[in-house]
């Protein structure tokens, strides 16, 4: 950690580089707004149809972002969370801490997320920009083994579902603390968990157009109805380093330091002039 945090300090300064770093402190989803997130509401993909994000599906407890997933395996019984950044980020290395959860005995297909992703304008949509971690505790999408993806899209048609990507698949269980990091660089991705590559990517599946920063916790087809039951996972952190390409390591030293200094929450990556619609 600290030869890391060594050769981070050590790194000269790059021009029109910027630096991005939330702590989730916010006292409240106002203060959160606030500072520059967006609070989805509403229905669209991903999701049921019928299901709706809603703003009550998030909170601040004790420095963690929570997302909430609360359903009875019908759509209209069915609350999901997302918050997304501004949509200003594209080269450099994105880092975030979560704590992913498995729940004993379901097998309630949810997907718990982190991902940076612009708008897909329309159906393949040459310039759609996304990079994503996606975990399934439960199994899913026609499956029924518990893994984590780590994806860089091409574009995609949302209804019928066609899509255009590269995945990477870690199989088993992930429950508790995770490392989630992800370099774009202007001709490949990599994808690490806890500071082992998953994947890299490259072609035309690399990211061309600036994107939010984005959590998410949604529901796919397959829940049995029955009674209610909801599902939690957190966030501690996220880091976005401009124009970097860090290692994970470099990432939590940085993130480590900045608590240290106090420092809940900096944003000096420029903005784009693009509106984050946090809609995907």
């Amino acid at each position: 950690m600290k030869a890391a945090l060594l050769a981070l300090l050590a790194m000269p300064a790059l021009a029109g580089t910027g630096e991005f770093f939330d702590d989730f402190s916010q006292k409240d989803l106002d203060a959160l707004r606030a500072s520059g997130w967006v609070v989805r509401e509403g229905t669209g993909h991903p999701g049921l149809p019928g299901a709706r994000f809603l703003a009550q599906q998030l909170s601040l407890e004790g420095g963690l972002l929570k997302l909430r997933l609360s359903t009875d395996g019908t759509p209209a019984n069915t609350a999901l969370a997302q918050l997304c950044a501004a949509r200003k980020f594209l080269i450099g290395t994105t880092t975030a801490r979560v704590r992913l959860r498995d729940t004993a005995g379901s097998r309630d297909p949810i997907i718990q997320s982190f991902f940076l992703a612009g708008p897909l304008k329309h159906d393949y949509d040459p310039d759609f920009s996304e990079v994503d971690f996606e975990y399934l505790p439960h199994g899913g999408w026609g499956e029924p083994e518990t893994r984590l993806y780590g994806v860089s899209w091409h574009t995609v048609r949302i209804e019928p579902w066609e899509s255009f990507n590269q995945a990477s698949i870690l199989q088993g269980s992930f429950d508790g603390w995770q490392l989630l990091t992800v370099q774009v660089e202007a001709t490949r991705t990599r994808h690490y968990v806890n500071g082992r590559l998953l994947g890299e990517h490259t072609g035309r599946n690399v990211p061309s157009q600036p994107m939010a920063i984005s959590f998410n916790h949604w529901l796919s087809a397959g829940a049995v109805e029955g009674g209610p039951r909801d599902y939690e996972f957190d966030v501690d952190w996220v880091l976005h380093e401009a124009g970097r390409t860090l290692s994970p390591a470099a990432m939590q030293a940085r993130a480590t330091q900045l608590q240290h200094q106090g420092k809940a929450r900096i944003d000096t990556v420029p903005d784009s002039g693009l509106t984050s619609e946090c809609n995907l």
